[in-house]
């Protein structure tokens, strides 16, 4: 019975999920174009896949075979690569392999309704980690998951054409199996996970380590042989990975093709990165006035406070979970290029979100007067994207260039209290900064002290048998 509530329970949410992510289908991205930025590369791509069989984009250049989803010329970021005028996309190409049917049969709203249908599946995956592995109520996981995916950012990438919400899933689906028994077909689901979200872009590769390092972890005292196996698997996906991008695109990543990178396909992370200056992103994720978490949907000011339960309540593997949320998070703040970017808010943190939603639920449980607290945040996210999605459907704002300009009277008075990372120089915005810093910090600590430890013995996920809990050596050829 409760195995059939919680597929029930993920069918709903799957559903809600696919259904606010289609409101945005039509919303443009810009006043020039139907989508923008690094969205056309993607199409472009798969459409030569779809088409052509193959990554070069010259053809769909010359032709102007982007013209239905991006009305003026597009800006090819490639040179050609060799005498006879090959240009490949600097972008990874797992992306549009996975659009390249639907981009043949239906075009760029077959494409964006595919990343919808992403967006359905990781909020179902999200809601049986939340069960599964972190120990949430059916309930209460539900409800947030549901939340969580009808506001800013889940929301805009479900149709938005970027990897994130596809890599997103690969994390949430990872960590399911790292988190669980780790039999043969969790191994199995790990290591897809793993071999895919490079491909899908070089960024994830942290995240990968994290799933991969974690099945390390758990196999390395009692199966050390089987152990051996995985590691030489891993090795040889990584130098496949790396002979393929040479062969193809010239160098050891994507980037290689780029032509802003002429001088070295490593500058995507900066010329000359100031790590110390970047450190301000850890509050400014959260809090900047356009492109924090925060600024859209305000529940995800409870995230340090999440983290914090998370660490003092320790479900089973919880430092899996833990881990990935944090390098996710670190990867955003000292190794992207900025925050800030010509793409909706919240770009950099997608990939984890679904894994820390699960941990928010986790908190909210422990803490009852989160629930309200996410409650009335939801409304007020929610409120915030119908009410953008309609504007960029009917031309008075869009979703790239103006969203900050949105009529929303509450968007635009919850904003003026948030810094502007922007114009970072200014007394008040660094004086906000230190304010918000402190009140992150002060969530964290009194989530902290609100949800009392338990500890691992005695917060057990539903439906995690007693030998799981108890060694990490069990042969399970699923997971349960």
């Amino acid at each position: 019975m409760a195995r059939r509530g919680l597929a029930l329970a993920m069918a709903g949410v799957a559903l809600w999920s696919l259904a606010w992510a289609l409101i945005a289908i039509d919303a443009r991205a810009t006043y020039g174009a139907r989508v923008s930025a690094d969205e056309p590369q993607y199409l472009t791509t798969a459409l030569s896949l779809g088409t052509d069989f193959d990554l070069d984009i010259s053809d769909e250049l010359s032709e102007r075979s982007f013209l239905p989803y991006h009305e003026i010329d597009l800006n090819p970021q490639t040179r050609p690569l060799n005498d006879d005028g090959q240009r490949l996309s600097p972008h990874d190409p797992l992306l549009p392999l996975l659009l390249a049917a639907p981009m043949r049969a239906g075009g760029w709203v077959a494409a964006k309704a595919t990343l919808a249908v992403f967006a359905a599946l990781t909020a179902a995956a999200a809601l049986w980690l939340a069960v599964r592995r972190v120990g949430v109520g059916l309930g209460i996981a539900a409800g947030v998951v549901a939340m969580f995916f009808a506001a800013p950012p889940l929301v805009a990438y479900g149709s938005q054409v970027y990897p994130e919400m596809p890599a997103a899933l690969c994390v949430t689906l990872g960590l399911a199996a790292v988190c669980g028994q780790l039999g043969r077909g969790a191994r199995v689901l790990a290591a897809v996970t793993v071999v895919a979200l490079p491909w899908l872009s070089v960024k994830y590769v942290p995240l990968a380590a994290v799933i991969a390092l974690a099945v390390v972890v758990r196999m390395w005292s009692r199966r050390r042989r089987e152990l051996l196996a995985e590691a030489v698997f891993y090795v040889i996906a990584g130098a496949v990975y790396l002979w393929l991008h040479q062969a193809i695109y010239g160098g050891w990543t994507v980037y290689a093709a780029g032509d802003h990178f002429v001088s070295s396909e490593f500058t995507v992370v900066g010329r000359q990165p100031d790590y110390v200056g970047r450190t301000r992103r850890l509050v400014g994720l959260l809090v900047d006035r356009e492109f924090g978490l925060a600024a859209w949907m305000p529940a995800y000011l409870v995230l340090p406070g999440a983290m914090a339960v998370l660490a003092r309540v320790r479900p089973p593997r919880w430092w899996a979970i833990g881990a990935a949320v944090a390098v996710g998070y670190g990867v955003a703040t000292w190794v992207a290029f900025t925050m800030h970017g010509w793409w909706w808010p919240g770009r950099q943190l997608v990939v984890i979100l679904p894994a820390a939603v699960a941990v928010i639920a986790l908190a909210v449980e422990r803490i009852a007067a989160l629930r309200w607290v996410v409650l009335g945040s939801w409304i007020v996210g929610a409120l915030s994207w119908v009410w953008l999605a309609i504007e960029a459907s009917t031309d008075r704002r869009t979703l790239i260039v103006d969203f900050a300009e949105t009529s929303n009277p509450w968007y635009q008075a919850w904003s003026a209290l948030l810094p502007n990372y922007q114009s970072f120089g200014g007394l008040g915005s660094v004086t906000l900064h230190w304010l918000w810093a402190i009140v992150l910090i002060a969530i964290a600590a009194t989530a902290w002290r609100c949800c009392g430890g338990s500890g691992p013995s005695s917060h057990t996920p539903a439906g995690t048998s007693s030998a799981e809990r108890s060694t990490d050596g069990i042969d399970a050829s699923r997971i349960p």
